[in-house]
């Protein structure tokens, strides 16, 4: 087994792939770009096809991001029944993480549907149940790069799980090409050829089946044919294409375009993602496939700056845990090989043992070529990428940022022409995107009170020594940029220190950074190095729906599932036929006390909830039908305490949820009611929840950590 350097390496620029498929493929995904259109429109893919302000997301990134979790959710043993509720707890229903396609006509639709009415998997994802039309869709593969990941040079398993985890919405075909996938990326982090790669992969499938057969198909024609891909293209389409396998995405035709775009790209990443694009088909879920594989095969790459630098090591999730739906590569690099290494009965270092879990971020640029998502105003004169020859004081790499002729500033703390900003976005809103896809939510993942700790060190070049900087926050709402320390010149000697306490305020925090401006009389020309970036210790959520904004069909700051959630006359107004719920927070928040200003209008259920892992993982108190209840929902509702109480439709409360250790308790108007011990959950997001039918409008949410 490869070192766990070496594991997290090859995790993160599989990643870096898949994240670079997914992106270069999606423009051209919807089926009227034929192959024939993308030729004659863009003719060889050379570049991305869209620029975004920032790629919203993706359900072939969804997927690896949140289905992992199951080993988190239910041990590392965990089943295909696990990964079924892990498909219920993190996907709003009909909202983000899938295409929401109809039931029947969408796999994953179809799936989530059966779970929600009580099956369990793999009866969920069968033949028998569903069909091989519905079964037998690209599904099967295109969630599953996480279980290659966790298993570094060991196919078998990889197969093994993958086929476990697919089988929730899949049968048949399906799960050979999530064996085939996960099996080619866990050989990609010990094999010396793409054959090899491509040769353990089949090895893990049945070997009569059509997904073999499709991929012997291309590996014969590429070799007599190794230098014209459009000739296996043409084969393809002729003898293995959409018109010959029902449904709206057949596996088959999309497994003989990844084999394809994988062999011809010759190990190369970006001319495989380039392949997998002009091939057609389900663009971004080939390209996506092919690239995490090659990815994890080929190392981080000089050749992939233009495909890597928009990414930035950010990547968009839209599942209902908000701080998760932010993407640090390099952070969830560590954590799958956190996994990795305990699959294998290793004990990981501690730091990322405690970053598995962390309340907050922890960015050491340790990762090749790593940026942590950081970004600069004005991009003309400041860029950021990768340090090659800084590192910081306990990591391989650093932020290099260039300052390019900044000229003299206009003035003390100004933000103009003359200075600009370097910062890391820990909270994203519409405005942040132009595009819709899966339709993401977000909660900040940094908070009032929390400590901002990173390093700094200057290395001029030309001026005259006047160049000065500043840390500061940027409040996400009115975009008001508040200073937090004092401003100086930063040190050429040696790495410095700066720390300080992110301010209270009404609004998200949606930017942390520090400011940089320049008054020499000569223009500036230099770099400045940042390392160990870093938020953490206990903040503060206080949510007034005065200052929020409708977004994303919900409300900033909050994610939801189900249920109608707005805002009126400054209050938050929640109404639903059904359970519904709100959510606000960091995934990682510990013992907390949540309080809520609210008034029941309508219904039996009133309640807020700690400790949030999901849409089925949670604690809850409130008013319940005629009583005060202290509830845990573990995919179905357990009552912990409950004392009869009488609500008035109309009255305002003051509903308060204490969690501390594993004890619970329950206050009304300052009065504690009802407690509780359960140790179930240890950490999760906050927020609102009606358990039923109803109405209520909420005045003021509050967090606070004990």
């Amino acid at each position: 087994m490869p070192s766990h350097t070496e594991i997290f390496d090859r995790i993160y620029s599989g990643f870096l792939g898949k994240a670079i498929g997914v992106r270069l493929g999606a423009p051209v995904e919807p089926t009227i770009w034929s192959y024939e259109r993308i030729r004659d429109t863009y003719g060889e893919v050379t570049q991305y096809l869209r620029d975004f302000k920032n790629f919203a997301a993706d359900d072939d990134t969804n997927g690896p991001v949140y289905f992992i979790r199951a080993l988190r959710d239910y041990g590392l043993q965990a089943t295909a029944a696990d990964v079924g509720r892990t498909w219920l707890n993190y996907a709003a229903e009909e909202h983000g993480m899938y295409w929401w396609g109809g039931f029947g006509n969408s796999t994953e639709h179809t799936a989530y549907k059966n779970l929600k009415a009580g099956m369990e998997a793999p009866a969920s994802g069968s033949i028998a149940t569903n069909g091989s039309t519905v079964a037998e869709q690209i599904g099967g593969q295109i969630f599953i790069d996480s279980w290659g990941w966790v298993n570094p040079g060991n196919p078998k398993r990889a197969a093994q799980m993958s086929a476990m985890a697919a089988s929730v919405a899949h049968d048949g075909d399906g799960l050979n090409g999530a064996r085939f996938c996960a099996a080619a990326i866990a050989q990609a982090f010990v094999a010396t050829s793409i054959d090899e790669i491509v040769a353990t992969g089949l090895a893990q499938i049945d070997p009569n089946s059509t997904y073999a057969r499709v991929s012997r198909a291309v590996i014969d024609f590429h070799k007599a044919n190794p230098a014209d891909w459009r000739a296996c293209r043409d084969m393809l389409g002729a003898q293995w294409g959409y018109d010959r396998y029902p449904g709206v995405c057949h596996i088959i035709p999309n497994a003989g375009v990844t084999v394809m775009a994988i062999l011809y790209g010759e190990g190369e990443l970006t001319r495989t993602a380039e392949i997998a694009t002009m091939a057609g088909w389900d663009t971004d879920c080939n390209a996506g496939n092919s690239c995490a594989i090659v990815g994890t095969f080929q190392g981080v790459q000089p050749s992939w700056d233009k495909y890597r630098k928009p990414i930035n090591d950010f990547v968009v999730a839209s599942g209902v845990i908000g701080t998760l739906n932010v993407v640090d590569a390099p952070s969830f690099a560590r954590e799958l090989t956190v996994l990795a290494l305990r699959l294998d009965g290793k004990e990981p270092p501690a730091q990322w043992v405690e970053d598995f879990e962390r309340r907050g971020v922890r960015f050491d640029f340790d990762a090749p070529g790593a940026t942590h998502g950081f970004r600069t105003e004005p991009f003309n004169q400041i860029a950021v990428k990768a340090a090659t020859d800084r590192q910081g004081p306990n990591s391989r790499g650093a932020l290099e940022v260039l300052l390019d002729r900044l000229e003299r500033g206009t003035g003390e703390g100004a933000v103009g022409d003359s200075a600009g900003r370097v910062f890391w976005k820990p909270f994203y809103r519409r405005s942040d995107f132009d595009d819709e896809r899966y339709r993401p939510m977000f909660t900040p993942l940094a908070d009032a009170g929390q400590t901002v700790k990173f390093k700094l060190q200057l290395d001029p070049w030309n001026g005259d020594g006047n160049l000065r900087v500043a840390p500061y926050v940027r409040r996400a709402i009115s975009q008001q940029i508040v200073e937090t320390g004092a401003w100086h010149v930063p040190s050429s000697e040696g790495w410095q220190d700066y720390a300080f306490t992110i301010p209270d305020g009404d609004e998200a925090i949606d930017e942390i950074g520090v400011l940089v401006e320049y008054f020499g009389r000569l223009k500036f020309l230099g770099r400045l190095f940042l390392s160990e970036f870093s938020v953490s210790g206990k903040g503060r959520v206080a949510i007034d729906p005065r200052v929020e904004k409708p977004e994303w069909g919900g409300i900033t700051r909050f994610t939801w599932n189900r249920g109608h959630w707005s805002l009126q006359d400054g209050v938050i107004h929640a109404h639903t036929a059904e359970d519904a719920d709100a959510w606000t927070g960091n995934a990682y928040l510990r013992d907390v006390m949540v309080t809520a200003d609210l008034t029941p209008l309508a219904g039996k259920s009133h309640l807020v909830a700690a400790r949030v892992q999901g849409t089925s993982r949670f604690y809850a108190a409130g008013i319940e039908h005629g009583e005060a209840v202290i509830v845990r929902q573990d995919h179905g509702a357990t009552v912990l305490a409950r004392v009869p109480y009488n609500a008035v439709p109309g009255t305002p409360l003051v509903v308060s949820l204490s969690a501390r250790g594993e004890a619970l308790s329950l206050s009304i108007n300052g009065q504690q009611l009802l407690a509780a011990t359960d140790g179930a959950f240890r950490y999760g997001q906050a927020g609102l929840r009606m358990a039923s039918a109803g109405r209520m409008t909420v005045q003021r949410l509050e967090v606070t950590e004990l």
